[in-house]
């Protein structure tokens, strides 16, 4: 097949991981007999240096007009600025908005070699499995929000959270057709004891849970209590969907099952157009430039992308099986190896997983 991929490397160690994802997509391609074409452009704090904006027009017609989006990461000391203009956070919001993107899929995986990398025990982590559904459009993150001056020299400031009925409805539906092809149980989580917006949630599942996906084990479970089960339970949950604050949270506390966030890939998808792909960790200034990230994050993404976006379901396999045996063969980046292990750098990381595809 034919596909054109946008490389959106961002900021830290951004450009390091997606010329890596770009090394082994290329090799897919070639293997494989596919026509990928990639061409690269700006997102975040390098936009804003290079163009005053995190999300050149540029960028957003190259992003509409490819098949898929792959992306490294935005952000950084540099940018922090709470009073700045703009933060390159921004352009990863509008490029979702851009995109139509309202369903982010983050799979939180915990590989039998690295168990024990986890700060839980191993057995609390083992056999982990959960698809996580985060509303990604919608929701506290885009509502209406205004900071007003008080009298005394005081402000007040407020954020909303808004969700229309047909908001819950698409990602629900999404989810719930995930878990018919899993383990057949979906939980959605909101805070509906104490929000509106979560009320509606509550209202609009139990629905179509009902009228729709009868034949899934569905269930309910407040925020604060999923914070807890996550930590304590993870395996009772197969597929999990929720509202974009909530997902954005508990995603982050559940990619510490596994035990590093370099392990963990992420799909933003809509009703229709490119999806955009990346490694759920963020710009990692701190270790840039250094050749030690860890990439396997990003390749993972990019097998995502060849699945959801190219329906290419060999080739997303062949992926994520390399990778399993560069972890099972014991090879290992920083973040993920135990105290005295041998450790690898980015390139040489990817350099296993392409010698794996190799010998598969």
């Amino acid at each position: 097949m034919e596909a054109r991929f946008v490389l959106l490397s961002g900021d830290g160690i951004g450009p390091e991981i997606v010329s890596q994802a770009e090394r082994v997509l290329r090799w897919i391609g070639k293997r494989f007999g596919h026509a990928f074409e990639f061409s690269e452009h700006l997102i975040g704090g390098i936009a804003i240096d290079t163009c005053g904006d995190p999300l050149p027009q540029e960028t957003v017609d190259a992003c509409k007009a490819s098949t898929a989006v792959l992306l490294g990461a935005v952000g950084g000391p540099k940018w922090d600025d709470p009073n700045a203009k703009t933060r390159p956070e921004a352009g990863l919001l509008r490029i979702r908005k851009e995109l139509g993107l309202f369903a982010n899929l983050r799979p939180i995986t915990a590989y039998p070699e690295l168990v024990d990398a986890s700060p839980l025990k191993r057995e609390i982590v083992e056999g982990t499995d959960i698809l996580f559904f985060r509303e990604l459009t919608g929701g506290i993150y885009f509502g209406p929000y205004s900071c007003e001056d008080l009298p005394g020299g005081g402000q007040r400031a407020t954020s909303t959270e808004v969700y229309e009925t047909y908001e819950v409805e698409r990602i629900f539906r999404l989810a719930a057709e995930a878990a018919r092809k899993r383990r057949g149980k979906l939980t959605m989580v909101d805070k509906a004891n104490v929000l509106e917006a979560s009320r509606l949630w509550r209202r609009v599942c139990a629905k179509i849970a009902k009228e729709e996906y009868s034949d899934l084990e569905y269930d309910v479970v407040l925020v604060d209590s999923m914070a807890m089960h996550l930590i304590s339970r993870p395996r009772s949950f197969d597929v999990v969907v929720t509202s974009n604050m909530f997902g954005d949270i508990l995603t982050d506390e559940a990619s510490m099952l596994p035990g590093s966030l370099g392990m963990l890939p992420s799909a933003s998808i809509g009703s229709s157009g490119p999806g955009l792909y990346e490694p759920i960790h963020g710009s990692a200034p701190d270790i840039a430039g250094k050749g030690v990230a860890n990439p396997l994050a990003t390749i993972l993404a990019a097998a995502m992308m060849l699945r959801h976006s190219c329906s290419l379901e060999k080739e997303a396999v062949a992926i994520e099986t390399a990778v399993k045996k560069v972890l099972a063969d014991g090879h290992r980046t920083a973040d993920i190896a135990a105290a005295g292990a041998t450790k690898i750098g980015t390139i040489a990381m990817t350099d296993k997983v392409l010698a794996a595809l190799e010998s598969a």
